[in-house]
């Protein structure tokens, strides 16, 4: 289980969340699932009218005001982690503060601990396999949008184009129906004359 997807699970299993979001209509829950996009993007990325409309939320649900701040905290780590051993020490102080506002995220802080080793290898040089994670995804999502894609080349061509790749394979048929005009014309010519 992924950190996201624990935090994601507790989010939507919290009695306070859960019981706020079945109060509201069909438009406020997409507005309240808007906000929480807002949510999880970088803070200094909200515009001014997202940061108020966030802290509006904030005070209906107090807890995920907590939430929040953990959640920053932890993208700070990540961020400036120095090393290892400093971004342990600042990880035990977050797990610290995780307890004691969410008792029960130890499943997310028992996950950490089986994955540490791992997880503290991104500080040694910055490398993190989350872009190859999303291609994976978005190969998942390709296959079963298609019903079971059979074909690899198809797959790969589908992938190209969802990852804002078109372009390249775009002009590398240009070129290759460039080649075959002048093959057509040189077999045309000849036949012409």
């Amino acid at each position: 289980m992924s950190p996201r997807s624990s935090t994601r699970r507790w989010i939507g299993s919290e009695k306070n969340t859960g019981s706020y979001k079945a109060k509201l209509s069909k438009a406020e829950q997409k507005a309240f699932r808007s906000l929480m996009w807002e949510f999880r993007r970088n803070p200094q990325d909200l515009s001014e009218e997202k940061r108020a409309k966030l802290q509006g939320l904030f005070a209906k649900l107090p807890r995920l005001r907590s939430l929040y701040e953990i959640r920053v905290c932890f993208q700070q780590i990540f961020d400036t982690g120095a090393d290892r051993r400093s971004a342990l020490r600042s990880l035990t102080g977050l797990w610290l503060d995780i307890l004691e506002h969410f008792p029960t995220m130890g499943s997310f802080i028992r996950m950490f601990e089986a994955w540490q080793e791992e997880i503290l290898n991104y500080f040694e040089a910055r490398q993190s396999s989350g872009p190859v994670e999303g291609i994976k995804n978005k190969a998942r999502v390709i296959v079963k949008r298609a019903n079971g894609l059979k074909s690899a080349g198809s797959l790969w061509s589908r992938l190209i184009l969802d990852l804002n790749r078109g372009k390249d394979i775009v002009l590398h048929m240009i070129g290759q129906i460039r080649e075959l005009v002048v093959s057509f014309r040189t077999i045309f010519a000849q036949a012409c004359t």
